[in-house]
């Protein structure tokens, strides 16, 4: 176990909370053990269902030196009790609806949110009727409507993917409670440096590690902090039955790129800031969604529940398929990619259609008011750590 760093700011704990060094080389930098199996010198169960909390370690679909020091920098970071870590996003995403969900449960989802979360709630939980309800989780009064004797589950995005809508996690977080319903919350784009949801009344808190948290484009992984008597069944099945493992060396580069994630996330967000006032003032730009403009429909609650802004905007223009042609080949700076939270600018094309059929089963007057919003399509902007200046100059090259 490492020292206890749960008292201690929020840089010194990315740097230094979780890191294990116990270990007969005294290395300053965590270990990295690659080792698939273990050596063992007692009995121990072949079954990950009966190992406890003090069973040595076996093999690394069960548990990992490397992947453990991750784990508790983790939760250390969102103040839980515990963390699991998971070969992906989705990963998490799926381990926690299919571990905490049944056959006739129900869930209450956010309308727009990642891709992946949206499909998977829309083609594959149905599959095991569990019954998915998508609401717009920016008003609770949806929230609180949409409620049924069967809703064991709501699950928030926040801020949401690529509408950047804001859900007050607090009061959506008493109505979980006084129905006994569960809240979990995507935070990817929050990062635990600007939102801990835990702290707001959230039960779990997932997380694409691949984004902000590892930082730098290389290393794939998810994660899902809360209380331990709601993650341990989840390490069992989740982890070790549905197989979704972290490789250690992942796990280790994951814990690399935290160790900066304080000084990324400022700069990031200062960035975007400067980004999203460049673009609303320009001739060319309709629309401009960033929760530290005040012309964003959330500005206040973001405000009262976010530390910073993270870096992540989105943004809209006439004839985007012609723009989006430019960038991929004008493009000096920003790489015209998917994914976020990297080092590096990241830009893509959102189009409504697409999303609309493929991920969200948006129709009729819901698609109408996306569209309102987004248009034909949206640039969902990862706003980097180059200068800005340099930045803005790649975005005039293409506007």
């Amino acid at each position: 176990m490492s020292a206890d760093f749960s008292n201690k700011g929020i840089k010194t704990k990315a740097i230094h909370g979780g890191e294990n060094h116990d270990t007969a080389n005294q290395s300053s930098a965590p270990d990295l053990v690659m080792s698939s199996t273990f050596r063992v010198d007692r009995e121990v169960s072949f079954s990950a269902n009966k190992l406890d909390a003090d069973a040595p370690y076996v093999y690394t679909r069960w548990a990992n030196p490397t992947t453990d020091q991750l784990e508790e920098k983790l939760a250390i970071l969102e103040q839980g009790e515990a963390c699991i870590a998971f070969a992906s996003g989705m990963a998490a995403t799926t381990g926690v609806l299919l571990g905490h969900l049944s056959k006739g449960d129900h869930l209450i989802i956010c309308d727009t949110n990642y891709p992946g979360t949206a499909e998977v709630a829309r083609q594959t939980l149905p599959r095991f009727d569990i019954d998915v309800t998508a609401v717009h989780t920016s008003d609770p009064a949806n929230v609180s409507n949409a409620l049924r004797n069967e809703t064991r589950m709501i699950w928030l995005e926040t801020p949401s993917n690529p509408l950047l809508n804001i859900a007050d996690i607090a009061a959506i977080a008493k109505i979980a409670r006084n129905h006994g319903a569960l809240l979990v919350v995507d935070s990817t784009f929050a990062t635990p440096i600007a939102t801990r949801p835990l702290e707001l009344g959230a039960d779990l808190v997932v997380h694409s590690l691949t984004k902000y948290i590892g930082g730098h484009g290389d290393a794939m992984g998810g994660s899902v902090c809360g209380a331990r008597e709601l993650l341990d069944p989840l390490r069992t099945e989740a982890l070790s039955h549905f197989g979704g493992v972290m490789s250690p060396f992942n796990a280790w580069l994951i814990m690399r790129g935290m160790a900066t994630l304080p000084i990324r996330m400022r700069e990031h967000a200062t960035n975007a800031m400067t980004v999203a006032q460049y673009l609303e003032n320009h001739p060319r730009v309709e629309t401009v969604i960033y929760p530290g403009l005040k012309s964003h429909p959330q500005h206040e609650l973001a405000v009262k529940q976010m530390d910073s802004f993270s870096g992540m905007l989105s943004f809209r223009v006439a004839n985007n398929k012609d723009v989006a042609s430019r960038m991929m080949s004008e493009f000096e700076i920003i790489h015209y990619a998917v994914s976020l939270g990297h080092h590096r600018s990241l830009m893509y094309l959102l189009q409504t259609d697409d999303l609309a059929e493929t991920s969200f089963g948006l129709e009729g007057a819901e698609l109408e008011k996306y569209r309102a919003v987004a248009g034909d399509g949206l640039f969902r902007f990862s706003v980097g750590l180059e200068d800005p200046d340099d930045i803005c100059a790649d975005l005039e090259r293409v506007l």
